[in-house]
């Protein structure tokens, strides 16, 4: 099998690969409006489902200043509740410094620990905690997420001396950096196999893309960085546009969307229409230039199981189904293809819903389930808020022959109200008939907004104190330990969820591809502080010891730590157990398997062998010391006369303050002298 490499297509096959990805993304737009139904889900998140004449109107006098007009308002209930599930998932999974361990067998804990760093920069530099918190708010607010895991090149730079290019600045170089990167996929834009459950998309779906909005320098540095292009369609990409032929005659000029969410937001959602003709504005517009680039660009990316005969690629094994990536401007213009040859065998796109009842689609999200509570809770505040309206303006009957409408219906509330002539000689209060105001229902109306809201909570397996609320209350400590327990229980389930049909795959992903497409680096681990040397060749010979671990599965539940810790106390205590076990190598594995780093405190065999001989000649001279007493002048000068000189480190080959020998030195085997025995014997006669 060879490597993920990019090929150039024939005509007759990009026409029929940017079918098949029209086809792919109308499969799911005419069976399923999934954008409305996220829309009206992110709408009820965020609180502006609102749109009555009332709340509008309100809201336009309170934006103009004028604070006395009512607001409907919208209970937060769902933002709350998917928040507190969004936090507990992030305690769980991405709490760990890399989020995924590695631990293995002691003969190859240097490997994990090659493994574990490459894991480590990977995750700083891809950003990872942020992609995985998008994707867990995902999950709760849809029941759906999406991510991609792909092993990605991307041109960096490093920094070196030449005294040539300066003498004071360093010179840039440019580098190629590969890793794996893992994103979170906006839904909106993002389409994929809907024949097959969502859990199972990697391993059985046929196709998964997503669509993506570039400017067309962003296109130019992204086309730049691709390590083989198209390059005769390059110039065709730049001059296609959302308006299109080709991408008019399926309806794709609509497949980007950016949903109108927030009537406040500083800036308006839907850049591709409000984007400005820079080649308008900078006076290069005309003949004369060899390109005519547009404004914005939709770029797709569409991971594809498929049999390349049907598409008359001339690429080998055309009959075996292959995993391809392409990648298409404008819906209209295809720039790259790649063969991915990943050991795993997964689209690089994963789907997860973390409420999986065996409805599919059909289940409802977390945030689904509390609309309707937040829907009637708000109802419930909204007419009190109603009764507040009716508290000040009135409702009023009047006569129109004795008081004129324009009067009554002064906004002024100190403004005086003349009555007609006619109404001279009559009892005024005749002439006006205000109806009595009784708010009755306040009071009931809290009261009932509370318990519905518990109701909220039951549904969602959360309490007040989970939601970082104050709850009065007597329970003891342990009490207390047993509710919130108890409140965990949902979300642990939910863990369990997340753990199988997202974390599993993803860890399968980063470690194949580790062990597949990683090549020899030194990386510098800031958990370890030291520098690592990474060796391909040794993290491929232990590819099935590799245990990689996450928050719900640790590396203690992956080495079981507590039987060894026991083991480990019992081996001290027992005489017999110590002298047929190693305690050092068993005491550093164990400290490696919970993260400590211990490796720069081992002691070398040269120290080791410098130490035991010091240890014997002070013995030696405390029995000497010992006995001086019982021995006459001659024969303790004959001793002193047979006394090994003190052991040096030099004679070792160690260096005090650094690891190992010095250079070209064999460490002596300490030898046992004689002299204990010899002032025992010269003592007994």
């Amino acid at each position: 099998m060879q490597p993920n490499t990019p090929m150039i297509l024939t005509p007759k096959a990009q026409e029929g690969i940017i079918q098949y990805s029209r086809q792919c993304y109308l499969l799911q737009a005419t069976n399923w409006n999934i954008r409305e139904v996220l829309r009206n889900i992110d709408l009820a998140y965020i609180r502006e489902n609102d749109n009555t004449k009332e709340n509008s109107r309100a809201r336009i006098s309170n934006t103009y200043g004028d604070p006395t007009k009512f607001q409907n308002v919208v209970v937060p209930v769902v933002m709350p509740i998917v928040e507190s599930a969004v936090v507990y998932q992030s305690a769980v999974f991405l709490q760990g410094n890399p989020i995924f361990g590695v631990v293995s067998d002691p003969n190859n804990m240097d490997a994990a620990m090659q493994m574990e760093t490459v894991i480590e920069d990977q995750q700083v530099r891809g950003g990872w905690v942020n992609e995985f918190i998008k994707v867990f708010r995902d999950g709760f607010k849809y029941n759906l997420a999406g991510v991609e895991v792909d092993w990605s090149r991307e041109v960096t730079a490093t920094l070196e001396t030449d005294i040539l290019f300066s003498t004071k600045e360093a010179k840039p170089k440019e580098l190629i950096w590969e890793g794996n990167s893992i994103k979170h996929l906006d839904l909106y834009n993002t389409f994929f196999d809907i024949r097959v459950p969502p859990n199972e998309v990697h391993k059985k779906g046929e196709f998964a893309g997503y669509n993506k909005l570039m400017s067309r320098i962003e296109l130019k540095d992204f086309i730049n960085k691709l390590p083989i292009k198209m390059v005769e369609n390059v110039i065709a990409a730049f001059q296609s546009g959302f308006g299109s032929a080709a991408a008019a005659s399926t309806g794709a000029t609509e497949s980007y969307y950016l949903p109108q969410l927030n009537p406040g937001a500083l800036f308006p959602s839907d850049t591709k229409r409000s984007s400005m003709n820079w080649m308008s504005w900078a006076g290069l517009t005309g003949a004369n230039n060899k390109i005519q680039y547009r404004d914005s660009y939709q770029v797709t990316i569409l991971y594809a199981r498929i049999l390349p005969s049907d598409f008359n690629m001339r690429v080998p094994s055309p009959n075996t189904p292959q995993i391809w990536k392409f990648i298409i401007v404008n819906c209209s213009v295809i720039i790259y293809a790649e063969r991915q040859t990943n050991a795993h065998g997964y689209l690089p796109i994963l789907f997860m819903q973390p409420l999986d009842d065996g409805l599919g689609f059909q289940t409802k999200s977390l945030a689904t389930n509390v609309m309707a509570v937040q829907s009637l809770t708000s109802a419930l505040w909204n007419s009190n808020i109603a009764a507040r309206r009716r508290a000040i303006s009135d409702r009023t009957l009047y006569d129109p022959s004795r008081v004129a409408a324009e009067h009554i219906n002064n906004e002024n509330p100190s403004a005086k109200i003349p009555v007609r002539p006619t109404a001279y000689g009559k009892p005024v209060g005749e002439a006006v008939y205000a109806f009595p105001f009784r708010d009755e229902q306040s009071g009931l109306i809290m009261q009932e907004t509370g318990q519905i809201m518990q109701m909220g909570n039951m549904i969602a397996g959360q309490n007040q104190a989970r939601q970082g609320q104050f709850v009065k209350g007597n329970k003891t400590l342990h009490e207390f330990d047993t509710v919130m327990q108890n409140a965990n229980g949902r979300d642990q389930l939910v863990a369990m969820v997340i753990e199988a049909v997202l974390m599993t795959p993803i860890k399968t992903m980063l470690k194949t591809n580790i062990l597949q497409f990683q090549g020899g680096i030194s990386l510098y681990s800031a958990e370890r502080e030291q520098v690592v040397t990474i060796d391909p060749l040794v993290l491929r010979k232990t590819i099935m010891n590799f245990k990689v671990s996450d928050g719900l599965v640790p590396s203690d539940k992956l080495i079981n730590s507590q039987v060894i810790q026991a083991a480990m106390q019992l081996i001290a205590q027992s005489p017999e157990l110590n002298s047929q076990y190693n305690i050092g190598p068993m005491f550093s594995y164990f400290i490696k398997t919970q993260g400590g780093r211990i490796s720069s405190f081992e002691k070398s065999q040269e120290q080791i062998a410098y130490e035991t001989a010091v240890r014997q000649w002070q013995m030696t001279m405390q029995a000497m010391t010992q006995n001086f007493s019982k021995l006459e002048p001659e024969m303790i000068e004959k001793l002193m006369q047979q006394l090994p000189p003190q052991p040096t480190p030099e004679q070792f080959g160690y260096v005090p303050g650094k690891m190992g020998a010095a250079p070209g030195t064999t460490p002596p085997q300490p030898k046992v002298s004689n002299i204990t025995n010899n002032i025992t014997n010269s003592v007994a006669e």
